[in-house]
């Protein structure tokens, strides 16, 4: 009598990390950056972007920490979605901090055209001009 084959196997799939999404060498320390505010800002209470603006506006003085803090508080507001960051140092890049990377190089290179397109492609339109401002604040102390 031949022996039946079993059904399921026992084994675990084998894990297969998300392949890297390649940014340009010199923008790492710049996602890095974000990386490291996005982790302190978690224990921070959520602000919306207007409010958060309008405190930068009134302080003369407000550096890169305070956009970066700023944006990466607002963030998830702006993309109606929680933003996936990856922890500092870390080799693979998710599709949240690609899209950063590319807006802030836009925002370096005054690509207005780039930064319309990457803003209009998810972020909503009331929350646009304020996440220029903020980017384009960050990548002009940052590159």
């Amino acid at each position: 009598m031949a022996h039946a084959t079993p059904k399921h196997r026992t084994a675990f799939p084998e894990f297969v990390s998300p392949p890297a999404i390649d940014i340009p060498n010199d923008a790492r320390p710049f996602l890095n950056h974000l990386r490291f505010v996005a982790m302190g800002c978690r224990s921070m209470r959520r602000t919306d972007l207007f409010e958060a603006c309008a405190l930068l506006h009134v302080t003369k003085t407000a550096t890169l920490q305070a956009h970066a803090e700023a944006l990466m508080r607002c963030l998830q507001e702006a993309l109606g979605k929680r933003p996936q960051l990856f922890a500092p140092g870390v080799v693979q890049t998710s599709f949240d901090e690609k899209w950063l990377v590319e807006l802030g190089l836009a925002c370096d290179r005054q690509d207005t055209n780039s930064v319309r397109f990457l803003l209009k492609s998810r972020v909503a339109p009331e929350h646009q001009r304020l996440v220029s401002f903020l980017m384009h604040r960050i990548a002009a102390q940052f590159f």
